[in-house]
């Protein structure tokens, strides 16, 4: 019995030593509480719960690291667009923790494969990647502090990613623009969006985007908000040309 018991116990060193490993690579430092990584990366699917009876998952450090990203981002914009105002400030600040940012930063690095969960991966929307990211920069934060946060968020979203020029004409929202470009021309814009009948686990909602009652484009997609976004997308093309001359 005693000798099962060490066998075991050695199982989970060696996997507590693969994660330690990998968790190495990703940020460049050596972890020192394991134990909030390993929450970083624990899907609420797992039921697993803590000394005090708590949920174990990500989505705690998900909100922590939400945080610190805006943080981090908003002390850098303010040193590097010292003459832009609140407007601004915001508009980029949002531009660069974008969801689409995010979940690609997120495939990069290979954070689903650390992820400990009942759900198959293939069931898992794109965001995943991006909650997953946001969820490391919450453990780093509470294990290493501010500093290593500020230094992990440069090294690999800011550094790699911000340009300011490029940012400042890239389109966060095509709906938000589309519902700003209708109600600056008086038209009427609507978004129908349902979801679809299906046998499979997956969800997928469809969309249709109508302007002044005219179906401008159609979308489908995993949850409702990027349906209408695609959508949206879609349609912006369709009437870039009328859009710019406004």
């Amino acid at each position: 019995m005693n000798f099962i018991k060490k066998i075991f116990k050695n199982s989970r060193a060696a996997q507590g030593g693969i994660f330690f490993e990998k968790i190495h690579q990703i940020t460049g430092f050596k972890p020192d509480n394991l134990a909030v990584y390993e929450k970083a990366f624990t899907h609420s699917s797992v039921n697993k719960t803590d000394e005090n009876g708590s949920v174990v998952s990500y989505e705690r450090l998900e909100f922590l690291g939400d945080a610190m990203l805006g943080s981090v981002i908003a002390a850098y914009l303010y040193k590097q667009a010292p003459n832009q105002d609140e407007g601004y400030l915001t508009k980029m600040r949002a531009k660069i923790v974008s969801r689409e940012n995010l979940n690609n930063l997120g495939k990069q690095l290979g954070l689903l494969d650390l992820i400990t969960s009942k759900v198959s991966q293939k069931n898992f929307g794109e965001n995943i990647y991006g909650n997953l990211f946001e969820a490391l920069v919450g453990a780093i934060y509470l294990d290493k502090g501010y500093h290593a946060c500020e230094v992990f968020i440069n090294q690999k979203l800011i550094t790699p990613n911000v340009n300011i020029e490029r940012l400042e004409g890239k389109i966060i929202s095509y709906k938000s623009l589309l519902i700003e470009w209708c109600q600056k021309n008086k038209k009427r814009i609507e978004i129908k969006v349902e979801e679809e009948d299906s046998a499979d686990v997956q969800k997928y909602f469809s969309s249709k985007l109508f302007i002044d009652d005219k179906l401008i484009s159609k979308a489908r997609a995993t949850s409702k908000k990027k349906a209408e976004e695609t959508a949206a997308k879609r349609a912006y093309f369709a009437l870039q040309d009328e859009i710019v001359k406004a």
